[in-house]
């Protein structure tokens, strides 16, 4: 991985651990609900993210880091969700927003270059 990659993962780290954080304050009876599912996407994130660097096909690679953009995708709109049934704080809701928009756009960014050079 490049010094870019490596800062992606770094900050794919912080979301899923600030995730992990903001969601220990949600109501018990969403243990299972949203609190589950949000902790799942947002691991998912690096998650898929790392695996996809260990493949050594660039289509398999691109795969998975669809994956990971898809999955980061869902926990933002869990965030959002969690913000309208007010189990988050607009601060922590705004914070974890800024960070998933951030990731979106370097991930996509990823995505878009590694499209380019797997389908030529």
């Amino acid at each position: 991985m490049n010094s870019y990659q490596k800062s992606l993962v770094e900050k794919m780290d912080k979301y899923a651990h600030f995730i992990y954080k903001v969601t220990k304050d949600f109501p018990k009876s969403e243990l299972y609900g949203v609190v589950s599912q949000i902790r799942r996407a947002s691991v998912s994130v690096v998650l898929n993210y790392i695996e996809g660097y260990a493949r050594k096909k660039p289509l398999v690679r691109l795969n998975f880091l669809e994956i990971s953009f898809g999955s980061l995708k869902e926990s933002k709109y869990l965030l959002y969700f969690s913000f309208i049934e007010e189990y988050l704080s607009k601060e922590n809701y705004l914070i974890g927003l800024e960070m998933a928009e951030e990731l979106c756009a370097m991930l996509w960014k990823e995505i878009d270059n590694l499209d380019k050079v797997a389908r030529k």
